[in-house]
Protein backbone atom coordinates (compact mmCIF):
# COMPACT_ATOMS: atom_id res chain seq x y z
CA UNK A 1 0.00 0.00 0.00
CA UNK A 2 1.64 3.42 -0.78
CA UNK A 3 0.88 6.40 1.43
CA UNK A 4 2.85 8.87 -0.31
CA UNK A 5 4.71 9.55 -3.35
CA UNK A 6 8.06 11.64 -3.16
CA UNK A 7 9.28 13.08 -6.24
CA UNK A 8 11.66 15.60 -7.35
CA UNK A 9 9.96 17.78 -10.54
CA UNK A 10 11.79 16.25 -13.32
CA UNK A 11 8.94 15.97 -16.31
CA UNK A 12 8.83 13.44 -17.90
CA UNK A 13 5.96 12.26 -20.81
CA UNK A 14 6.26 8.77 -20.76
CA UNK A 15 3.40 6.93 -20.95
CA UNK A 16 4.37 4.26 -17.39
CA UNK A 17 4.88 8.03 -15.80
CA UNK A 18 1.10 8.79 -17.12
CA UNK A 19 -0.18 5.81 -15.73
CA UNK A 20 1.54 6.35 -12.13
CA UNK A 21 -0.23 9.32 -11.80
CA UNK A 22 -3.43 8.34 -12.90
CA UNK A 23 -3.60 5.53 -10.48
CA UNK A 24 -1.95 8.19 -7.93
CA UNK A 25 -5.48 10.06 -8.83
CA UNK A 26 -7.98 7.32 -8.57
CA UNK A 27 -6.43 5.85 -5.35
CA UNK A 28 -5.89 9.50 -3.70
CA UNK A 29 -2.60 8.92 -3.45
CA UNK A 30 -0.71 12.41 -2.46
CA UNK A 31 2.62 13.18 -4.14
CA UNK A 32 5.06 15.49 -1.98
CA UNK A 33 7.91 17.75 -4.17
CA UNK A 34 11.57 16.41 -2.08
CA UNK A 35 13.82 19.23 -1.61
CA UNK A 36 17.20 19.20 0.06
CA UNK A 37 16.92 19.82 3.57
CA UNK A 38 13.61 17.73 4.12
CA UNK A 39 13.71 15.32 6.89
CA UNK A 40 10.60 12.66 6.73
CA UNK A 41 9.83 10.98 10.23
CA UNK A 42 8.59 7.42 9.32
CA UNK A 43 7.88 6.18 12.90
CA UNK A 44 10.07 4.10 15.36
CA UNK A 45 12.94 6.65 15.15
CA UNK A 46 13.65 6.21 11.49
CA UNK A 47 14.07 8.87 9.03
CA UNK A 48 14.90 10.10 5.69
CA UNK A 49 16.96 13.21 5.05
CA UNK A 50 16.52 14.35 1.48
CA UNK A 51 19.95 15.58 0.09
CA UNK A 52 18.63 16.28 -3.80
CA UNK A 53 17.14 18.27 -5.52
CA UNK A 54 18.57 21.35 -4.30
CA UNK A 55 17.32 22.89 -7.18
CA UNK A 56 14.65 23.43 -9.78
CA UNK A 57 15.02 20.10 -12.38
CA UNK A 58 11.90 20.45 -13.88
CA UNK A 59 13.96 20.53 -17.48
CA UNK A 60 16.18 18.48 -16.67
CA UNK A 61 16.70 14.92 -17.41
CA UNK A 62 15.06 12.60 -15.52
CA UNK A 63 17.86 10.42 -13.98
CA UNK A 64 19.81 13.55 -13.67
CA UNK A 65 16.97 14.79 -11.16
CA UNK A 66 16.59 11.78 -9.17
CA UNK A 67 15.66 12.23 -5.56
CA UNK A 68 18.61 11.08 -3.63
CA UNK A 69 18.03 10.38 -0.08
CA UNK A 70 19.75 9.00 3.10
CA UNK A 71 17.37 6.67 5.34
CA UNK A 72 18.36 6.57 8.91
CA UNK A 73 17.62 4.11 11.64
CA UNK A 74 19.77 4.20 14.86
CA UNK A 75 23.80 3.61 13.61
CA UNK A 76 22.19 2.11 10.14
CA UNK A 77 22.20 4.58 7.55
CA UNK A 78 20.91 3.99 3.70
CA UNK A 79 21.97 5.85 0.64
CA UNK A 80 18.85 5.64 -1.53
CA UNK A 81 20.42 7.14 -5.36
CA UNK A 82 17.23 6.81 -7.50
CA UNK A 83 18.93 6.91 -11.21
CA UNK A 84 21.50 9.88 -10.29
CA UNK A 85 24.59 10.61 -12.18
CA UNK A 86 27.83 11.53 -11.82
CA UNK A 87 26.01 15.21 -12.32
CA UNK A 88 23.64 15.26 -9.60
CA UNK A 89 26.53 13.19 -7.44
CA UNK A 90 29.16 15.77 -7.95
CA UNK A 91 26.48 18.10 -6.94
CA UNK A 92 25.82 16.09 -3.64
CA UNK A 93 29.47 15.78 -2.50
CA UNK A 94 29.88 19.55 -2.91
CA UNK A 95 27.74 20.20 -0.23
CA UNK A 96 27.78 17.42 2.06
CA UNK A 97 30.40 16.21 4.10
CA UNK A 98 31.85 12.13 3.51
CA UNK A 99 30.75 11.89 7.30
CA UNK A 100 27.46 13.55 6.73
CA UNK A 101 27.36 10.60 3.65
CA UNK A 102 28.52 7.90 5.07
CA UNK A 103 26.12 5.20 4.82
CA UNK A 104 25.97 1.43 5.64
CA UNK A 105 24.07 0.54 2.38
CA UNK A 106 24.04 2.12 -0.63
CA UNK A 107 21.42 1.25 -3.04
CA UNK A 108 23.77 1.92 -6.44
CA UNK A 109 22.47 4.24 -9.04
CA UNK A 110 20.82 3.48 -12.26
CA UNK A 111 21.16 0.13 -11.52
CA UNK A 112 24.82 -0.25 -12.09
CA UNK A 113 25.26 2.19 -14.81
CA UNK A 114 28.72 3.16 -15.70
CA UNK A 115 26.75 6.81 -15.58
CA UNK A 116 26.77 6.65 -11.88
CA UNK A 117 29.01 5.47 -8.82
CA UNK A 118 31.75 7.57 -9.53
CA UNK A 119 34.66 6.93 -7.82
CA UNK A 120 34.31 9.87 -5.06
CA UNK A 121 31.18 9.10 -4.27
CA UNK A 122 31.39 5.81 -3.59
CA UNK A 123 34.45 6.58 -1.25
CA UNK A 124 32.41 9.42 0.66
CA UNK A 125 29.43 7.02 0.87
CA UNK A 126 32.12 3.94 1.86
CA UNK A 127 29.52 1.61 2.21
CA UNK A 128 29.50 -1.82 3.88
CA UNK A 129 26.83 -2.91 0.97
CA UNK A 130 26.43 -2.09 -1.97
CA UNK A 131 22.72 -3.32 -3.55
CA UNK A 132 22.58 -3.47 -7.20
CA UNK A 133 18.86 -3.93 -8.53
CA UNK A 134 19.14 -4.98 -11.82
CA UNK A 135 17.06 -7.38 -14.18
CA UNK A 136 18.81 -10.81 -15.33
CA UNK A 137 20.25 -10.75 -19.09
CA UNK A 138 18.93 -7.19 -19.19
CA UNK A 139 19.35 -4.98 -22.75
CA UNK A 140 21.75 -2.16 -20.99
CA UNK A 141 24.25 -4.84 -19.98
CA UNK A 142 23.86 -3.72 -16.19
CA UNK A 143 25.56 -3.81 -14.18
CA UNK A 144 28.65 -2.22 -15.88
CA UNK A 145 32.39 -3.52 -15.24
CA UNK A 146 33.56 -0.12 -14.23
CA UNK A 147 30.95 0.31 -11.83
CA UNK A 148 31.96 -3.25 -9.90
CA UNK A 149 35.14 -2.90 -10.08
CA UNK A 150 34.75 0.79 -8.39
CA UNK A 151 32.16 -0.72 -5.60
CA UNK A 152 35.19 -3.64 -5.03
CA UNK A 153 38.03 -1.04 -4.46
CA UNK A 154 36.68 0.77 -1.95
CA UNK A 155 35.51 -2.80 -0.20
CA UNK A 156 31.86 -2.73 -0.76
CA UNK A 157 29.86 -6.31 -0.29
CA UNK A 158 28.07 -6.20 -3.62
CA UNK A 159 24.60 -7.89 -3.83
CA UNK A 160 22.91 -7.96 -7.03
CA UNK A 161 19.29 -9.19 -7.83
CA UNK A 162 19.85 -10.34 -10.99
CA UNK A 163 22.45 -13.05 -9.10
CA UNK A 164 20.01 -13.42 -5.90
CA UNK A 165 16.96 -12.31 -6.78
CA UNK A 166 15.04 -10.39 -3.95
CA UNK A 167 17.22 -9.07 -0.99
CA UNK A 168 15.74 -8.38 1.91
CA UNK A 169 17.88 -6.55 4.44
CA UNK A 170 17.19 -6.34 8.31
CA UNK A 171 18.51 -3.84 10.62
CA UNK A 172 18.39 -2.98 14.23
CA UNK A 173 19.70 0.67 15.67
CA UNK A 174 23.03 -0.69 16.43
CA UNK A 175 24.47 -1.22 12.70
CA UNK A 176 23.75 -4.99 12.94
CA UNK A 177 22.16 -6.61 9.49
CA UNK A 178 20.71 -9.87 8.55
CA UNK A 179 20.48 -10.39 4.71
CA UNK A 180 18.30 -12.86 3.11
Amino acid sequence: KVGVVLESGALTDSKTYQNIREEMKRQNIPDILAKKGMRLDIGSGAFIDILFPDRDVSEWATNDGSVVARLVYGNTSVMLTGDAAAKTEKIILSENSSSALASTVLKVGHHGSRTSSSPSFIKAIAPTYALISVGKDNTYGHPHQDTLNTLAQFGAKILRTDLLGTIVMKCDTINLCEIN
